[in-house]
Order: C-alpha cells, then sequence, then structure tokens
C-alpha cells in the first residue's frame, strides 16, 4: 500500500492501556496504518500503578498470573527470561513460579514493558512503523472539522497531525494542598515521598488498596515485621518512632475484603446479557437501562443452577435489601476481627482452588454494568452511587494476603487503628502545617482532630469535565460534559429544587443529573456538545470517563476498551 494512504494513529500514554490499544492494533491482520506512540516517561508499559510513580518494591499487584488477560506471553513464560538481578532483587525462583500467586508490582511493570517490546518487533516484522517517542508530554489535542484530523501538541516540540488519535494519558491525582501545607499529601504517590521516620499519629482517609500501599510504606521505615516460629507475623516500632501510629478514617467503617480464588479469572461468565438482550431491554424501557433488570439477569439468576441455596436466599431481596444484608455483618463485626476470619476463608478458597462465588459473581456484575451504566436514568445511577458501589468497591477490592497479614500485625502491634466517619466529615488544612480531621464519631459526637501529617488516600478521584487537561478540545466544545437524563419529570424535578449545580433542566423540560467527566459513546469516542460522536478522537483516561463508566477494573478494562477502540478504527 502507498504509504501516503495509511491512516496515521496516534497512541497518547504508553501505559497498560496503550499496549492493550497497540496490541490489537498488531493482531489485527492488517497494516495499512503507521503508529506513533507517545510517553511521558522513558518506559512503555509499566503506567503509573506498575511503575515507580505508583510503587517501591513492598507494593504488590492484587491480580495473579492466571487472572491477566492474555498480551503475546503468559508471565510465566517471561519469568524464565527475566533479568536474573530483576529476579534476585525481588526474591523469585522462576522454577517455582507460581502462576496463581500476586507478584511485585514494578515485577509486573517490567514484565508489561517487556511484552510492549516483543509487539514492536511483531509490528516490524508485518511492516507496521511504530513511532516511540519518549519522555515526550502531550499538553493540548484539538480537531480540525474540515479535514477531520487531529492535531497533538508536544511539550518542547513541534505539533503533528494524525487521522485518529486514542488517549491513553492513565491516572490523575491533582496537587491542590501539597508543597503548599506542610505535611499534607493529595496522594500517595509517588510513594517514595512516604519514605519518612515520623514520630507522631497520622490520619490516612480512605481504607481502599490505595490506602493500603500508603500503609506498608509508611510502616517498613518507621518499623520491622518479623515472622515468628508459629508462622504469624509480628512488628515492632523503631525508638525513634515510638509515637508513631496510623489513624484509618473509613466513612463506611470497614475494611476491603480479601483476594480469594477465582473460578472465572477473566470475569467474562458466559451467562451475562448479550448486547442484543441489553438493547431490546432498552426499546421497550424508553432506551434505558434498568439497573433492577441488570441485578437480576447478571447476578441473581447466575445463581440458580450455581448456588441453588443462595439463590433462594436472595431471590426476592431487592439491591437496597441485599446490600443491607451483606453489609450486616460488617457492620456488626470489628473491621480487624472480620479481616482475620476473611483471610483463613481466602486461604482457604486459593488452596482449593475454590471460589467464594457471590463475591466473585458481584465483580462480574460490577465488571458487566460498567460499559453499558451510561444508559441508566439518573435516578439509577444515584442508587448504583449510594447503594451498590460501596458494597463493591469493599469487596472486590481483593486485597492480597500478604497485605492483609501486615495490616493485622499493624493492628496487633497497636499501630494501626481505623475511625468510622460519616459522610459529612471534612478535612481542614492548617496554613502552619497539618489538619483538622471533622467528623462525627460512632456515639454521634463531633469530633476535631489535629494531625501534623495527612494521606488522602480515596483511590484515583473522578475528574470533572472542567479539570479535563486539553483545553482546545473544551474551547472547541468538541467535549461535553457527561450527564443522565432522569426517567421520571417528577423525580428530576425534586432534584432539581435541592441542587441546581448537579441537576439541569433543558428547553423541552427534560431533568439530567451532571456525573464526572465527559461524555463518550459506545466506542469510547468523545461526543461534542451538538451531541455528535467524533470519529477520530477516542478516550480510555479513565479519570475523565468514570462517571458513565463507574468500575473500570484494571486490565479488564483495558483489554474490553480497546477492542471497541480497535474495530471501530479498522471498520472503515
Amino acid at each position: 500500500m502507498d504509504i501516503k494512504n495509511k491512516k496515521r494513529i496516534a497512541i497518547l500514554g504508553g501505559g497498560p492501556s496503550g499496549l492493550f490499544v497497540y496490541k490489537r492494533l498488531i493482531e489485527s491482520g492488517t497494516n495499512d496504518f503507521e503508529i506513533d506512540i507517545f510517553e511521558r516517561k522513558a518506559e512503555l508499559g509499566s503506567g503509573m500503578p506498575y511503575s515507580s510513580e505508583g510503587a517501591n518494591d513492598e507494593h504488590i499487584t492484587n491480580v495473579s498470573d492466571n487472572e491477566v488477560p492474555n498480551i503475546v506471553t503468559p508471565m510465566s513464560d517471561w519469568i524464565h527470561t527475566a533479568p536474573v538481578a530483576l529476579l534476585e532483587r525481588f526474591k523469585i525462583d522462576p522454577n517455582k513460579f507460581n502462576e496463581y500467586k500476586v507478584v511485585p508490582r514494578l515485577l509486573f511493570g517490567q514484565y508489561l514493558s517487556a511484552q510492549f517490546e516483543i509487539l514492536r518487533k511483531k509490528a516490524s516484522e508485518l511492516g507496521i512503523i511504530t513511532r516511540t517517542h519518549f519522555q515526550s508530554t502531550v499538553t493540548d489535542i484539538s480537531y480540525n472539522l474540515e479535514d477531520k484530523t487531529v492535531t497533538v501538541e508536544i511539550l518542547n516540540r513541534d505539533s503533528e497531525e494524525f487521522d485518529f488519535a486514542i488517549i491513553c494519558t492513565g491516572h490523575k491525582w491533582p496537587i491542590r494542598h501539597e508543597g503548599k501545607i506542610p505535611g499534607y499529601y493529595d496522594a500517595p504517590y509517588p510513594p517514595q515521598k512516604l519514605v519518612q521516620k515520623l514520630n507522631h499519629a497520622i490520619a490516612v482517609k480512605g481504607s481502599s488498596l490505595t490506602a493500603i500501599d500508603a500503609i506498608r510504606t509508611l510502616a517498613r521505615h518507621n518499623g520491622s515485621f518479623e515472622k515468628g516460629t508459629d508462622g504469624n507475623l509480628s512488628f515492632q516500632l523503631l525508638p525513634e518512632s515510638r509515637a508513631f501510629k496510623i489513624m484509618m478514617h473509613s466513612r463506611s467503617g470497614m475494611l476491603p475484603a480479601v483476594r480469594f480464588h477465582l473460578e472465572d479469572s477473566h470475569l467474562s461468565n458466559k451467562s451475562l446479557l448479550t448486547h442484543e438482550e441489553i438493547e431490546n431491554h432498552r426499546k421497550n424501557n424508553n432506551g434505558f437501562l434498568s439497573l433492577d433488570f441488570i441485578f437480576e439477569k447478571d447476578f441473581k439468576d447466575i445463581f440458580r443452577d450455581r448456588d441453588p441455596d443462595f439463590y433462594q436466599r436472595i431471590k426476592d431481596l431487592s439491591i437496597e435489601d441485599f446490600v443491607a444484608e451483606m453489609m450486616e455483618l460488617r457492620e456488626n463485626l470489628d473491621p480487624f476481627q472480620l479481616l482475620k476470619a476473611e483471610y483463613v476463608q481466602a486461604e482457604k478458597s486459593i488452596k482449593r482452588h475454590e471460589s467464594v462465588y457471590w463475591k466473585e459473581m458481584l465483580a462480574v456484575l460490577s465488571f458487566a454494568m460498567n460499559h453499558p451504566a451510561k444508559y441508566l436514568s439518573a435516578e439509577d445511577m444515584q442508587r448504583l452511587q449510594k447503594v451498590l458501589m460501596p458494597l463493591i468497591s469493599i469487596v472486590i477490592a481483593f486485597v492480597p494476603q500478604k497485605s492483609c497479614e501486615e495490616l493485622l500485625a499493624l493492628h496487633q502491634a497497636g499501630v494501626l487503628d481505623l475511625v468510622p466517619v460519616g459522610a459529612d466529615s471534612t478535612v481542614e488544612p492548617q496554613n502552619k502545617g497539618g489538619i483538622l480531621y471533622n467528623f462525627t464519631d460512632s456515639n454521634n459526637k463531633s469530633q476535631s482532630v489535629y494531625y501534623k501529617t495527612f494521606i488522602d488516600c480515596v483511590g484515583q478521584p473522578h475528574l470533572s469535565y472542567n479539570d479535563f487537561p486539553f483545553k482546545s478540545l473544551l474551547s472547541q466544545k468538541a467535549i461535553s460534559p457527561a450527564r443522565l437524563k432522569f426517567k421520571s419529570t417528577q423525580a428530576g424535578h425534586e432534584a432539581f429544587t435541592q441542587d441546581q449545580e448537579t441537576i439541569q433542566k433543558d428547553a423541552h423540560g427534560d431533568y439530567f443529573m451532571n456525573v464526572s467527566g465527559i461524555a463518550i459513546n459506545d466506542n469510547f469516542q468523545i461526543i461534542d456538545q451538538y451531541g455528535a460522536y467524533n470519529k477520530n478522537l477516542y478516550i480510555m483516561a479513565v479519570p475523565y470517563i468514570g462517571g458513565l463508566n463507574p468500575d473500570y477494573s484494571g486490565l479488564d478494562f483495558c483489554e474490553a476498551a480497546s477492542l471497541r477502540i480497535v474495530e471501530d478504527i479498522l471498520r472503515d
């Protein structure tokens, strides 16, 4: 093919999202395109979570090799070719490698980088030109409506024009107070900044995997873990860190659940609703996808044959009743007692290769409803956010066993505690340093506690339309805020009277709820302010599409989204 007729495709970001898009293109069976990859760092594949920007040596993945979507070679094969120094650093013996065990995140990042390299060689053999631009920060993107081209601006370089661009810029933690308020950290990343000795109590906001990352780093530099002859882990503080203590502040008052054996390691249950079934349902429901319908078909019904006893227990429960029942045990037990019990249950699950099936199906449900969530009514999105997602976020966090052991050892040593706080809790930065944590405690008493050090660990924030970094697309009205329509005009009107910032009324008298991020269609194409989708510009950057994709599940999300995007690009 004449090089002039080849499509020019830009992948903006060379982390895991970019890796899956690249893989799909290379394995598409055609070579009528050339690819430019722009990566801010000096390495492809690892992105933020699996590089030094998101991990230290102590941080581990919450997925094992058998749960990683197929890239080129499985990790169990790659580990035999990995650099010896890398294996020694992480004490990995390739001959004893177990595909069911989690691995250090930095090691996994090297694996992803190696996969990228294999794909680049494969591209070269297939006659596909790949230009890789390292240390290249994308500063702006604009769209030429006449030429149907995308212009990409790169820091300290000339801008370039492409036929298609896929935004794969990955995680983003906005810096709001860090650097201005001593002792205040907007996120625990990069974790190297937490490598410090602290002789006072520390406030951690959140009890997610992000919080556990911070806790594991802080603990290592203020004490040491030791395994006793009984196999149990204990923790001892350093003399200079006698007053060191970590106070986790959790809105739910709960810790996430422990990783167990997944029967279907890729959450691709064959019993799930098909695209046609969802479309048929929407046709008969004014275009909306009912959350109750998804809950019935993609969760409850799957238990009919698989676990009839559990099905009988839940078959008549609404989402609200089901969540209340599942949360009741968690609310009534001390979180660390529950963590210990779940740790024992998870150990059995992994040793016997038996799933904790209702938890697995909750992960499947979360993944299944993520993509079609843009068709929920505003009422159902509110229910999803307030009722179902709190349970899902706790149950499918999949805390690795090693992390559990350390949390329990820290709690046993009196170094780690969990403070339940209400939804009305606030963090008040203090000009001279530190924060005041204002909250209502479990006895309904108002508290205002000073902490010299504060770390916000609530995880990746869903960023707003106004946070979108590529300002030319904003000024061109090429993107629009994500929003969902109210099914009931009355419910919309009531919501509108209480909150005119989030709820809007259009010229036709319909009510809409703004959700975070920007509007996209089923193929992850951006939608402009006139309702038209852009045929040349796609986005996989999770912070900016979280409103319409409420649970983007790591590598599984990358695999599913990349398939839709590449199929769409090559359809022409």
